[in-house]
């Protein structure tokens, strides 16, 4: 008699456990990118995370039988693995350089902001009033937040914060892209093949700008993480919060993906967590909330 209602409390179990857990491996992304760029540099850290995700995956899509799915769509799949993966997690990994693993989370928390934008001027998916708040108040946060940080002159972290919004704005493209010419192709198939096309991207710059000197351990366990941990097993995660919520709640994890960022950024590099920076991410991750639609101004 109980068992009708005991699959879907397994499936609320089993996606909130989900949830958590994808919030706080991609947190765990920006820690783990500081820590593998200082050694490895920007371009050879972004290409390794790709790479071994790519082999991580691979025999997972095997397995489930679903190499036919990748085949047959492989020309597009490889080449949105740039703007989905390659270029996006390129600028990142050099941001972190610079700027605070918590504050490069928190501007990273305008992915779905960006898509909106996107949507709109490629797939004319005009948002409605409540949605253009929300643009406007996202883009003003980050204006806050950005303000005494922008500096262009030499030292200053005025083109970091540029590199993690054009890294959003990559992400919100690949994410236009995939909705016009990849709908329907099987998630597995389309993380795995955009792991291969990040990788066969970034494989030439990365063997280019390999570093002189022999990386850590420190520095491999760090971006092993990012292969396995943040990029393989969150994609797993991801696709199966969508299969098990739906899009919209999925989507929710962007506004938890900055609380843990601050958090490990603090505890692990000392990082300074100042009252602006929470202010401000608040207001991004409001006017996120308004402009995918999560949340509803009026009517």
């Amino acid at each position: 008699m109980n068992t009708p209602t005991a699959r879907p409390d397994f499936l609320r179990r089993q996606a909130l456990s989900d949830f958590l857990t994808l919030s706080a491996l991609w947190g765990a992304s920006f820690l783990f990118m500081r820590l593998a760029a200082n050694e490895f540099g920007a371009l050879p850290t972004a290409g390794l995370r790709v790479g071994i995700a790519a082999l991580f995956l691979l025999p997972i899509l095997f397995f489930k039988g679903q190499w036919p799915a990748l085949r047959s769509n492989l020309r597009p799949i490889l080449f949105v693995g740039m703007f989905n993966s390659g270029i996006p997690f390129a600028l990142l990994a050099w941001a972190v350089l610079s700027i605070s693993t918590g504050m490069t989370a928190i501007l990273n928390a305008t992915v779905p902001m960006f898509g909106a934008l996107v949507a709109w001027v490629w797939l004319k998916d005009k948002p409605n009033a409540s949605r253009l708040l929300g643009l406007a108040v996202g883009f003003a946060g980050v204006a806050l937040l950005a303000w005494d940080k922008a500096s262009f002159k030499p030292g200053g972290t005025g083109w970091a914060v540029v590199a993690c919004l054009v890294a959003t704005l990559f992400y919100g493209i690949g994410a236009s892209y995939t909705k016009r010419y990849l709908t329907g192709v099987n998630s597995l198939a389309l993380a795995t093949g955009s792991q291969l096309g990040a990788t066969l991207g970034l494989l030439v710059p990365t063997l280019w700008l390999w570093p002189a000197a022999t990386p850590g351990i420190r520095a491999w366990g760090a971006v092993v993480g990012l292969g396995v941990l943040c990029t393989g097993i969150a994609y797993i995660l991801y696709f199966r919060l969508i299969a098990n919520t739906g899009p919209a709640k999925a989507l929710a994890v962007t506004f938890l993906i900055p609380v843990f960022a601050v958090v490990y950024g603090a505890m692990a590099l000392g990082e300074s967590i100042t009252p602006w920076m929470l202010l401000c991410g608040a207001v991004i991750v409001l006017g996120t909330a308004l402009a995918t639609g999560f949340l509803k101004f009026g009517k």
